[in-house]
This record gives structure tokens, C-alpha cells and sequence, in this order.
């Protein structure tokens, strides 16, 4: 059975993402968003906490190895701070832990140290596609054999840091199977547009992405087995909406404690009170969902890619409802970009679709 109490190494992980979450992440996160950039020096701090280079075997590089409970403890806290400065933190894992889980040996030693052992690298991985039946497990975009190269037509979208990337994972279906093949920035065929305009995270440069007779070598692909990977990104997208729908409750909480009509403090109405209650269970909830979901991936049970999905989906359910009642508690002040809770909700709305921005 699984233990809730964090090892020591875990526990002093964590403790650095805490202090980074509110030193750095959360004074930044505002006027990130207002003015759609991101401080280099800020997304390098997060880089230089190690929390990649802890889930990575000596072998290739890192100081540790893989931990999917470790990285949901790291993505929470760092996701309370900002969501869109952790996804940029974390985007070189989408380059790094699906190689790691699904690579060969050769790929494993190739690329993954040349990533790691860098500066906040870019590299990227493009999963999402633009349709409104977008599955992972069924993608429109193609990989055929031609020769010694597969070759690759399709459209991805919501890529991080494609325009700087030196290679990315790009996820096509292949023989009706899902496949990751490392294409490098350079290759013939590869587009990429100006950045998307999303509803939030807006300081986080994301694009689209086009494949036209993209060919690269066979030895590029991931030849493992797509559902880790993909039960990895579900947890790490679970982890992170329970950063970002805690950050909500206690704001609205701590506002709620101060703020007074009618002689009394807003906390203390009833339905205020009954709001914060049930906001406070729900993310209870899927925390421990999320945590089971990631300790039966370490485990290696069976049924973690169902728990996963489990984890991913009630995550989405639970941040909207939260991130939507913390902008009810402030009321007016709720829906005033002076405050957080407004961006928190905005994030909220697209956890549904960020599976494949972050993994763990």
C-alpha cells in the first residue's frame, strides 16, 4: 500500500517548488499574462530546481529516477504558483520522459543527457490536433514507411516553444497505432505558425504546427508502447489543475475571511460557507485520486492507465467548478483582472484539452 508521507528527498523537492511557487511564480503570474511574456529568468530558476533531472537515471544524465509520485507532488506546487510559467518549466519533459518510458537505448542515450545537462532547453512534443473529436489513441495526423523513413502529414496544435525548438515529439498515428517520432526543427515539410491566442495562458508561446511529407528516419521512432506516455501526461494534467483550483480556494477563502456585508464577515454566510466546504472536498478528492493515479504508475499496476484517465477527467470537472465559485465569492472583484481568480478560472476552462502540455 501506498504511503501519504512524502521521503526526505521528496519532501525537500517539494519544499524548493513551495518556495519558488510563491516567491517567484505567483508575484510574476499577473503581469505574465497581461503582457503574454514570460521572464527568461524565471522560467531558468524553475529549470535549475532539477525536478526533471530528478526523475532521470544517472545513465543518462539526471541525479535520480523516475518518480510519477514525485512529479505530481512538484507540478501542484509549482501549478498553486503559476500554471503557465510551470508548463513552461516543464516543457522539455514532453521532449525528455516519453524517450525515457517508450525510447530505445540508443535514443535514450543520444538525446536525453544533450537536454538535461543544458541551460532551460527547447525542446517541445506536439500531441493536440485542431478537432473538436480530437483523441490521442485515434490522431488524424499520419506516419507511412517509405524506405528507411516514415514520412508525416498532419496539423498539431497548442505546441510550446515551437518556433524556437531545436526537435520535438510529434505524435502521429501509425498502422492505426499511436507513435512518437523525434522531428527536428530543421526538417523539410515542418511549419510553424505566429503564436495561437488562447482564452489563457497567455505568456505561455504556443503554436501550430504543420506536417507536410515531414520525413525522418525510422531510427526516430518511439517504438514502445504509446499508454504510458499518455497515462503520465493525464496525471500530470490532473496534478496541475489541483495547483491551480487550490490557489483559487484559499484566495477566495482568505477574501472571503476579510471581506464584510452587513455587518458580518461573507465567510460566515451560510452559503459562502457551504461554497468553500464542498470547493475544499472536491480538490481533496481528486488530489487522492491524482496521488493513487501516480503511486500505481511507479507500481506498475495494471489498471493505472484507467486510474489515470479516472484522475484527469475529474480534475477537469473539479477546477472549473472551483476556479467558477471563487469568482462567485469575490463577486464583483471576481471578474476585475486586478485579481487572480479571473486567470484562475480562464485556466480552468481549458484543462479539458491541455493533456499532452505536461507530463510527469
Amino acid at each position: 500500500m501506498y504511503s501519504f508521507e512524502p521521503n526526505e528527498e521528496q519532501q525537500m523537492l517539494i519544499d524548493a517548488v513551495t518556495r519558488y511557487a510563491k516567491g517567484d511564480l505567483r508575484p510574476a503570474g499577473h503581469e505574465a499574462e497581461e503582457s503574454k511574456s514570460l521572464p527568461k529568468k524565471l522560467v531558468n530558476k524553475g529549470w535549475e530546481l532539477g525536478v526533471l533531472q530528478a526523475s532521470v537515471p544517472e545513465a543518462y544524465g539526471g541525479f535520480g529516477e523516475r518518480s510519477a509520485v514525485t512529479g505530481v507532488l512538484a507540478a501542484e506546487e509549482m501549478a498553486w504558483g503559476d500554471l503557465a510559467g510551470t508548463l513552461a518549466v516543464m516543457t522539455p519533459g514532453l521532449f525528455v520522459m516519453p524517450i525515457l518510458l517508450s525510447g530505445s537505448e540508443a535514443q535514450k542515450q543520444e538525446w536525453i543527457a544533450t537536454v538535461i545537462e543544458a541551460d532551460w532547453p527547447k525542446y517541445s512534443a506536439a500531441l493536440i490536433e485542431p478537432s473538436f473529436d480530437f483523441d490521442p489513441n485515434e490522431l488524424k495526423t499520419s506516419a507511412t514507411a517509405e524506405g528507411e523513413d516514415f514520412v508525416l502529414n498532419g496539423v498539431k496544435m497548442m505546441v510550446p516553444f515551437a518556433a524556437e525548438a531545436e526537435a520535438m515529439l510529434v505524435y502521429a498515428c501509425l498502422d492505426g497505432v499511436t507513435k512518437g517520432f523525434i522531428v527536428p526543427r530543421a526538417s523539410a515539410g515542418l511549419g510553424v505558425s505566429e503564436p495561437e491566442k488562447l482564452m489563457s495562458l497567455n505568456a505561455l508561446p504556443v503554436y501550430r504546427v504543420t506536417l507536410e511529407r515531414v520525413k525522418v528516419p525510422k531510427s526516430h521512432i518511439l517504438e514502445s508502447d504509446f499508454a504510458p506516455v499518455l497515462a503520465s501526461m493525464r496525471v500530470a494534467n490532473a496534478a496541475l489543475a489541483v495547483g491551480v483550483a487550490n490557489a483559487a480556494m484559499e484566495y477566495a477563502r482568505d477574501y472571503a475571511k476579510e471581506r464584510q456585508a452587513f455587518g458580518v464577515k461573507i465567510a460566515q454566510k451560510q452559503a459562502i460557507a457551504f461554497m468553500l466546504a464542498e470547493m475544499a472536498t472536491e480538490i481533496e478528492a481528486i488530489r487522492l485520486l491524482t496521488w493513487e493515479a501516480a503511486w500505481m504508475l511507479d507500481a506498475g499496476k495494471d489498471d493505472a492507465f484507467t486510474q489515470a484517465y479516472l484522475a484527469a477527467t475529474g480534475a477537469a470537472d473539479m477546477v472549473m467548478m472551483v476556479t467558477d465559485r471563487a469568482v462567485q465569492i469575490l463577486g464583483g472583484h471576481g471578474y476585475i483582472r486586478e485579481y487572480p481568480v479571473e486567470m484562475w478560472m480562464r485556466n480552468g476552462r481549458g484543462f479539458a484539452s491541455f493533456t499532452g502540455l505536461a507530463i510527469v
